[in-house]
């Protein structure tokens, strides 16, 4: 794993830490890198409830309970569908916070609306949800991943960097 990853999945731990949240993931097109970049960090258990890897429409609709028709109108690789996975992997796990991510990694799957490299990222803290579009230079679907996992991490750890620690 990268060195940049791991330094921000250890800050995101820690900070989560700090203010006594908890965590899951939802991911689609990353495959369980969000994941294995989170259980990475000593101490992750701490904040780390669980996650979904939705791979298929199928496991998004029937595990993760987004509504098909989601599905079917905006598609997986979608603001509508990541922000349904934020919410509801949170939901699913009982937990404050949540980091999904759908997209297209490539090296085939995409088309002209979509190309690869086009992913969608959202994070959730307790019911509010941010959304990003990535539109990512097609270095490979490794680089892909992991610019996906990169940026992901960076959105949750400035958000939660914002709300105020416990007292102690």
């Amino acid at each position: 794993m990268d060195s940049h990853i791991n330094e921000l999945a250890r800050e995101l731990v820690a900070f989560m830490c700090d203010r006594g949240l908890t965590l899951a993931t939802a991911e689609s097109c990353t495959g369980g890198k969000l994941a294995a970049a989170i259980t990475s960090v000593p101490g992750c258990s701490k904040v780390y409830v669980g996650g979904v890897v939705s791979y298929s429409n199928d496991v998004k609709s029937k595990v993760l309970g987004i509504d098909s028709e989601v599905l079917e109108k905006y598609g997986a690789v979608s603001c509508e569908t990541v922000e349904a996975m934020a919410l509801r992997v949170c939901h699913l796990m009982d937990c404050d916070c949540a980091m999904a991510t759908s997209g297209i990694a490539g090296p085939d799957g995409g088309t002209v609306e979509k190309p690869v490299g086009t992913v969608w990222i959202a994070v959730n803290i307790k019911g509010d949800v941010v959304s990003t579009l990535l539109q990512l230079e097609d270095k490979g679907r490794d680089a892909n991943i992991c610019s996906s996992v990169e940026n992901v991490l960076s959105l949750l750890r400035k958000k939660i960097r914002d709300i105020s620690p416990i007292a102690r």
